[in-house]
């Protein structure tokens, strides 16, 4: 008498999703099945990560591998989803205020 195998797994894709401090980087694997969106993926590590984070789940803006993406988009697998942090300010604007101050530092 043979055994029955076991039945096949249902195909699936894993992602990395990221979100990075300025002291600390975060990373949570997931695997999920090949219609999974971004916003699953993130679902999926929102909940790895547990209730007591600070990571900003549904308001940061999100890409893959630094291009931006909507939640709604798919993604492939081996894919690294990012959580991204607002900038503090303008880096043109940022950069603009140095020149002007290392001007006046020569002028002086």
């Amino acid at each position: 008498m043979s055994e029955t195998p076991p039945p096949p797994a249902p195909p699936a894709k894993r992602c990395t999703v990221a979100y990075a401090t300025r002291e600390r980087q975060y990373l949570w694997s997931v695997e999920l099945p090949l219609e999974a969106s971004i916003a699953d993926a993130l679902a999926a590590a929102r909940a790895a990560a547990g209730p007591s984070s600070h990571i900003p789940w549904d308001s940061a803006a999100v890409g893959i591998f630094g291009e931006p993406r909507a939640r709604t988009d798919g993604y492939a697998d081996g894919d690294r989803i990012e959580l991204y942090r607002p900038l503090r300010g303008d880096p043109r604007e940022r950069r603009r205020q140095r020149v002007q101050r290392e001007r006046r530092a020569r002028r002086a």
